[in-house]
């Protein structure tokens, strides 16, 4: 059976399919979706604790469904700027994962993971599949996958 692995970054989910849709994301939908494919042996959320209630909620849901949620705190620079980046954690987690795994799954639009997409086909012969909101999905990151699916409406709340 195809064992897969589940990375989300939700912030990038979030504003994207906002921006894109004026949508939600449908993670129920996605976790059906996926596990049609084989067995989900790892699902990882990863988002920014601001520990109001709507977060927190929204928190509970993705553990119900089954992913383990990684929080970082979010932070508010003096300038009015704001930090919330996981792309650093996202990576590592991927590289320990996908020695384990048949499929890699990321939920990201960000280019910066077309590397660590290339890398972990070419070094652990997974294969590595993208999901995105397509006209805010780097090309670049559309091209290093192997399968690119786009959120479009059937995945919107």
């Amino acid at each position: 059976m195809n064992r897969i692995a589940v990375f989300v970054d939700v912030q990038n989910i979030y504003y994207t399919t906002r921006q894109a849709y004026g949508r939600q994301f449908d993670y129920r939908k996605l976790w059906q979706r996926v596990s049609s494919e084989g067995e989900i042996v790892s699902a990882v959320a990863y988002a920014i604790h601001r520990g109001d209630d709507k977060q927190l909620k929204f928190q509970n849901a993705l553990k119900q469904i089954g992913f383990t949620v990684k929080l970082k705190p979010y932070i508010q620079r003096s300038d009015g700027s704001s930090k919330g980046d996981w792309d650093v954690g996202i990576t590592i987690d991927v590289m320990a994962t996908a020695k384990d795994v048949d499929t890699v799954v990321l939920l990201s639009g960000d280019g910066d993971f077309d590397l660590l997409i290339q890398k972990i086909k070419k070094d652990f012969g997974v294969s590595a599949e993208v999901y995105g909101v397509p006209a805010l999905t780097a090309d670049s990151l559309i091209r290093s996958a192997s399968v690119y699916h786009p959120i479009d409406a059937d995945l919107l709340l």
